[in-house]
C-alpha cells in the first residue's frame, strides 16, 4: 500500500516552510502516522540538504538513510538561486521523473510524505515548470506557509489564487507569527486570509499558527489536512 503525499510551499522565500515542514513531520508522526520529509530540490547547499537536515532537528531524529543516499532531496545545487538557474550554473539539467520517482520510493516506505518546496508557489522547477504546475500535475494536496510580515497579504491572496485557478486542493495554512510586528496587522491579515480560503472554497482548510512555542495544531486540524471533510 502507498503513503500519501503532501506539498508545502509558501508566499515568499524565508517565510518558514522548513520549520512548519520539520513541526508538522513531528506531530504527524507523535500521532502514530509514520512520515517522513522530501525537499523537492535544494539551492545555496552542498552535500546533504540542509533543510531535510533541519527537519529531522525538529522532528527529534537521526539523519535517515533515504536521506544518506539522496532520495530525500535528489537535487542540490551550490548557488542560492530559483533551481532552474542553479542548476544551469553547473551545467545540469533536472528531471522532474527523478523527483517524481523518489516520492514514489518513500511512499512505498512511509504512510506520508511531506514535500517542502523551493521559494514561492511560482518559482521555475526548470525553464517549463513551475513548482505550482508540479504539484498540479502530480495531484497533490498543499499546505501555504503565510505570514503577517509586509507585503503578506498581497503575496498570500496571489499564491491561493494560482492554487483556485489550478484547482489544487489547499490542506491548510500555516501562519508563521515569528513577523508579527503589530498585532493590529497581524490580527487584520488572519482576517483576509481567512476570507480569502472562503472566497476561494478551501474554508476546510484550517488556519494554524506558528509561533515561538510551536505549532498550534489540534488533533482535529491534523486530520483536516491529512483526510479534509467532504463538503
Amino acid at each position: 500500500m502507498r503513503g500519501s503525499a503532501l506539498a508545502v510551499s509558501g508566499i515568499d522565500t524565508g517565510i518558514g516552510k522548513t520549520v512548519a515542514t520539520g513541526l508538522l513531520a513531528r506531530h504527524f508522526a507523535e500521532a502514530g502516522v509514520r512520515t517522513i520529509t522530501q525537499k523537492i530540490a535544494q539551492t545555496g547547499c552542498e552535500g546533504i540538504s540542509e533543510d531535510i537536515a533541519k527537519h529531522r532537528e525538529l522532528m527529534g531524529i537521526p539523519l535517515q538513510e533515504v536521506d544518506l543516499d539522496g532520495t530525500t532531496c535528489p537535487y542540490v545545487f551550490r548557488c542560492p538561486a530559483s533551481p532552474h538557474l542553479a542548476a544551469a550554473m553547473e551545467g545540469r539539467e533536472i528531471d522532474i521523473m527523478t523527483i517524481r520517482r523518489s516520492t514514489f520510493k518513500l511512499q512505498k516506505l512511509y504512510d506520508l510524505v511531506l514535500l517542502e518546496g523551493v521559494g514561492g508557489l511560482l518559482v521555475p522547477l526548470t525553464p517549463e515548470l513551475l513548482l505550482a504546475d508540479y504539484v498540479r500535475d502530480a495531484g497533490y494536496g498543499l499546505v501555504l506557509v503565510t505570514s503577517s510580515r509586509l507585503g503578506s497579504i498581497n503575496h498570500a491572496l496571489l499564491s491561493l489564487e494560482a492554487c483556485a485557478t489550478r484547482r489544487i486542493p489547499m490542506r491548510g495554512v500555516i501562519n508563521n507569527r515569528f513577523f508579527d510586528a503589530d498585532e493590529a496587522i497581524a490580527a487584520d491579515t488572519r482576517k483576509v486570509i481567512a476570507a480569502a480560503l472562503k472566497r476561494h472554497g478551501f474554508d476546510v482548510a484550517p488556519v494554524i499558527d506558528l509561533d515561538a512555542s510551536g505549532l498550534a495544531a489540534t488533533a482535529d486540524e491534523l486530520r483536516r489536512i491529512l483526510n479534509p471533510p467532504v463538503r
